[in-house]
């Protein structure tokens, strides 16, 4: 008995290393959590990966309490989830298999989709010609999970599985997945007829149990119908009838509409129950649909492009006069950049390299047409680029460069640089090769040239005075005008210094060289840093704490080694090679923090009056509160945009104007740029605009009003009398 015991523990010893063994060599990445949702790869291939066999893999979302994400038809709005596959040549995916929707009713609107924790299976085929020792697959899922706000989320993941290898243990889930999934049924009978304004639904053959009942009918094509509005059903001896009411702003007439019908209100969470599917044919044609220019576009939005044309004027203006109003707004908003907060620390530099060549003007003038060059390429190149990305279907605008973690971290570092080298700890000079050092030598126009980049680099995320209406123009003009648009906005900017360097009276009126030149050049290191510290700010609204955290280190590491190389003898090698590793290995190590963007957590943000606050903008919040006839103000901003912080903090947050607001019931909104949002893009593009800041009163009956890009107290509580 004993030898039999020993021999099955044995058995089971090398049952469970070897299950063991090959547990370890199947890799899933794991979940990803955020506050909405968490989601999981879930993979279930019971006879491992073979032709002929079933392998199915699925995204697994399980939704925070009161938030849904969407089915293939959204609804009134939202979108669905989306899967990109990279898989080996042999393996093809199949059609995600939706489980029966639930409806969201939000006032006159509903979305259909699922909250609770839902599965979305997809099938793998497997051909015979596969025949790779481990099934590698990279998944990108991403989908838009909605409350009254919507937060869009993405997450990667990557599959390893040994081709011999079984994987069922999340069987029980795939099932529940398939449990749930409609019932593919024949038409029969069953037919739908289209009328002005409305869809006459008539199916047979629905199953017994559900006779007197109600149901929700789920079209899988979008646009068709107003999942919102009010409809009409009813059993007819055993036949299920509908009068549907069709969208205003249809723009399809399918000859046959795949649908799925289920019960309405199921019961928890989660996928409903399973439906009936069916493709009802519509015989009689659809009525004439309005495809208009702004068909499918929600109400507000129509409402803003309605009000944008109507401050154009009622006939279109010509292009000449068009083109010569953006050119002389891009001129004057040029100009008034360099007034910005953005551009004040290059302004320190120009201002010490004036004094420094006050008593040469041949250089002062060569500096000013050099400074001027280097504006008017930035621009130029940045408009280039803004316009070719738009082109290839980006959903851009003014500042976009400041959009991206990794230009913030870039210009973070090369401002410590130039704050360190302002300061005197160490000259560039000792850092690069002595000949690359000497060019500034041979040819000081060059240091003139770049501080033109570098100065376009930190005010183009500003939007001036005048150039919100001329920005937003030049996007919808041809290239060629659009580029002009961008080269006079430089020339304005870089104006006030090409006069000062021509006119020789200016020159002289700036102090003359002396001792004092050292104290104002390290002065001048500080306002360098404050820039370092908004960046920080922008790149923690974007990266995260743990994002500016690794930016620290890394200029923390950065700094050691501008130390190490001004050493002398055997502590500027031991110390230069240990910095050099240390400054290596944390970019290696936590360097991809500071590219990680965290998802944004955006809801309600009190004011000094009590029960006002600010909400996060949204489309569909947009159009629930101008639904209920409420006043709107939304605050379009960035965090990289000090011009938007600035009026945050004065106009915007005063008592009185809030106040006022507060009476009148003003609803208020912040649409949040930071990042790259197309739905943001969108809206400012409706209003005209192509950057931030923009502040805009939205008021029953009544046009938007666009405030101006600075704002003053009187300003916003005139508009808001104004109600």
């Amino acid at each position: 008995m004993s030898d039999l015991r020993l021999w099955l523990v044995g058995l089971l010893a090398g049952w469970l290393i070897t299950g063991g063994v090959l547990a370890q060599d199947a890799m899933v990445s794991p979940a990803v959590q955020s506050p909405y949702s968490r989601a999981e790869l879930l993979v279930h291939a019971p006879h491992g990966v073979a032709p002929g066999q079933p392998v199915w893999l699925g995204l697994q979302i399980t939704h925070a309490p009161e938030w849904h994400t969407y089915w293939r038809n959204p609804g009134d709005s939202g979108l669905p989830t989306e899967l990109q596959w990279q898989l080996p040549a042999g393996v093809v995916p199949g059609d995600v298999q939706w489980p029966t929707p639930r409806k969201f009713p939000l006032g006159d609107l509903a979305n259909y989709g699922y909250d609770g924790v839902v599965l979305l299976p997809v099938p793998l085929r497997i051909d015979t010609h596969f025949a790779a020792p481990t099934l590698q697959i990279e998944v990108l899922a991403t989908w838009l999970i909605c409350r009254l706000e919507c937060i869009p989320e993405e997450a990667s993941f990557q599959l390893q599985l040994p081709t011999q290898m079984s994987l069922a243990s999340h069987r029980e889930a795939f099932e529940a997945a398939w449990a749930a999934m409609p019932i593919d049924q024949p038409v029969g009978e069953s037919r739908l007829t289209a009328r002005e304004g409305r869809l006459e639904a008539v199916l047979t053959g629905l199953p017994a149990e559900w006779r007197g009942q109600p149901l929700e009918f789920f079209p899988e094509t979008p646009g068709l119908i107003e999942p919102g509005g009010t409809w009409q059903q009813q059993w007819t001896s055993g036949q299920w009838s509908a009068s549907i009411p069709l969208s205003r702003f249809r723009h399809e007439g399918p000859q046959s509409v795949p649908l799925v019908v289920a019960l309405a209100d199921p019961p928890g969470q989660g996928p409903g129950l399973p439906g009936i599917r069916l493709e009802v044919p519509v015989p009689a044609g659809w009525p004439a649909a309005d495809i208009g220019q702004n068909a499918g576009a929600s109400e507000a939005l129509k409402a803003a492009l309605a009000a944008n044309e109507a401050r154009v004027g009622q006939s279109p203006p010509t292009p000449g006069l068009t083109l010569w109003a953006a050119l002389l707004g891009a001129l004057i908003g040029g100009m008034i950049l360099n007034l910005m907060p953005c551009v004040f620390p290059v302004l320190a530099i120009k201002v010490m390299s004036f004094s420094q060549k006050a008593d040469q003007p041949r250089l002062l003038r060569l500096g000013g047409l050099a400074y001027t060059a280097g504006v008017l390429l930035s621009f130029v190149a940045l408009g280039a680029l803004l316009l070719a990305l738009r082109a290839a279907g980006e959903q851009l605008g003014w500042g976009f460069q400041l959009q991206n973690p990794a230009v913030v971290a870039a210009l973070a570092v090369l401002f410590t640089l130039i704050g360190l080298n302002l300061a005197g700890l160490f000259r560039f000079g000792l850092m690069v090769p002595s000949r690359l050092a000497s060019v500034q030598l041979r040819h000081p126009t060059a240091d003139s040239f770049f501080t033109g980049v570098l100065a376009t680099a930190v005010a183009s995320p500003c939007t001036a005075p005048f150039m919100g209406a001329s920005l937003g123009l030049a996007i919808a003009l041809p290239a060629s005008q659009a580029l002009t648009v961008f080269a006079v906005l430089g020339l304005g900017m870089a104006l006030p210094y090409l006069v000062a360097s021509w006119v020789p009276s200016v020159a002289r009126a700036l102090p003359r060289p002396g001792p004092w030149m050292e104290s104002f050049r390290q002065l001048m290191a500080f306002p360098m840093f404050a820039t370092v510290v908004w960046l920080l700010w922008v790149l923690g609204r974007q990266s995260g704490i743990d994002g500016a955290a690794a930016l620290l280190m890394i200029l923390l590491a950065l700094a050691w080694v501008i130390w190490a190389v001004h050493q002398t003898g055997r502590t500027q090698t031991l110390m230069g090679l240990i910095s050099a590793l240390f400054l290596v290995s944390v970019i290696w190590s936590i360097g991809p923090y500071v590219i990680r963007q965290q998802a944004l957590v955006e809801g309600t943000t009190p004011t000094a009056v009590g029960g006002l606050a600010w909400e996060a903008w949204s489309p569909q919040r947009m159009v629930e509160l101008t639904g209920q006839g409420r006043p709107v103000f939304v605050d379009f901003t960035a965090a990289w945009c000090v011009t938007c912080q600035f009026n945050k903090r004065h106009a915007l947050s005063d008592d009185v104007f809030l106040q006022e607001a507060a009476a009148r019931g003003v609803a208020l909104l912040r649409a949040d740029w930071t990042r790259r949002d197309p739905a943001v893009t969108q809206a400012l593009a409706a209003l005209g605009r192509n950057g931030v800041p923009v502040y805009v009163l939205h008021a029953p009956g009544r046009e938007p009003l666009i405030l101006s890009e600075i704002l003053t107290v009187e300003e916003v509580r005139s508009a808001i009398r104004q109600l």
